[in-house]
């Protein structure tokens, strides 16, 4: 018997369209309409970067690390690392450490007064764009061209030394500098360090929000509460970890200082590159133990970076 559309009070009856949850559990999708197997290609646009960091950065890093621990006959030692104790490579050490540190502090504090100066100092935004433009370019401008530049401004005969004798009569080597020593090579890398700095730290300078300038106001606060309390603190870990970044980039450093003052000046890379590569100190494997020192310094250096980055992003999200 056929089921009355009307109930007895002459409402519609009302069909029920639902299915049982077995009926539609028990339902497939057709063969076609099954989802098809994804390859994973958004990870194909990264495979180039992580093959050249294998081949360029994490094997080489562990065949240095490796060959420290060994002797000639490849047999396990500790002798390379003990040899590090020496008077000469710790002297090396001590001068890099020296120029990557003084160059790295004049380079944070010059880029920092100039990435005020473009954010937040009311300059037209062309000297913004001019500023951040040479300094993508200048922070990687090193090795030999850099060398031949000073060389030619500030060697006995450049540019800036014979118009400082001719103009002034000023003779900056007879009151004692020197291109080829300590403070030549630091002002060398400031010239790299100042831009780098810039580069790294205008984003964090942009970061921080007009509001609380606004709320320091309303406040009462004056300019430089505001900026004791509020723009320093919150840009302290930035500067701090570009600060280790910057000493990072120059303890690394050998082509400029290669160029500019060759065996003159004995710093860790020179003196790994005569280890290594050399006819007279030839000693590979000490010379894996230098390597070895300089991964350890730049490694904490680096997690040093990480972890006062991750504070600055912290406040500044």
């Amino acid at each position: 018997m056929a089921a009355r559309p009307f109930l007895e009070d002459g409402s519609r009856r009302m069909t029920d369209l639902t299915l049982p949850n077995q009926a539609i559990a028990g339902k497939t999708a057709p063969p076609g309409e099954a989802r098809a197997l994804r390859l994973p290609t958004q990870w194909l646009g990264v495979t180039p970067f992580f093959l050249f960091a294998l081949m360029f950065l994490i094997l080489p890093t562990l065949y240095l690390m490796l060959g420290a621990f060994q002797n000639d006959a490849g047999e396990f030692t500790l002798e390379n690392i003990f040899s590090l104790f020496q008077a000469n490579i710790l002297a090396a050490y001590w001068i890099s450490i020296r120029v990557s540190l003084a160059s790295s502090l004049i380079g944070a504090f010059a880029g920092l007064a100039i990435a005020i100066a473009i954010v937040r100092g009311g300059l037209p935004n062309w000297i913004r764009s001019a500023t951040l433009t040479f300094s993508g370019v200048a922070s990687n401008f090193a090795g030999v061209p850099l060398a031949f530049a000073f060389i030619a401004t500030l060697g006995r005969l450049g540019l800036v030394t014979v118009l400082l004798n001719t103009l002034v009569g000023l003779n900056i080597y007879a009151h004692g500098f020197n291109l080829l020593s300590f403070w030549g090579l630091t002002i060398t890398y400031v010239y790299f360090q100042i831009p780098l700095m810039v580069v790294i730290i205008v984003p964090a300078i942009d970061g921080l929000k007009k509001e609380w300038g606004e709320a320091a106001a309303t406040l009462g606060a004056t300019q430089a509460q505001y900026w004791r309390m509020v723009v320093i603190p919150v840009l302290w870990p930035s500067f701090l970890g570009t600060v280790i970044l910057l000493f990072a980039n120059a303890f690394g450093a050998i082509a400029t200082a290669y160029a500019l003052t060759g065996s003159s000046l004995n710093i860790v890379p020179i003196l790994l590159y005569a280890q290594i590569r050399g006819d007279v100190l030839h000693n590979a494997h000490l010379g894996y133990a230098i390597a070895f020192g300089m991964i350890f310094i730049t490694g904490l250096a680096n997690i040093f970076y990480i972890w006062f980055r991750t504070r600055s992003e912290r406040w500044l999200k």
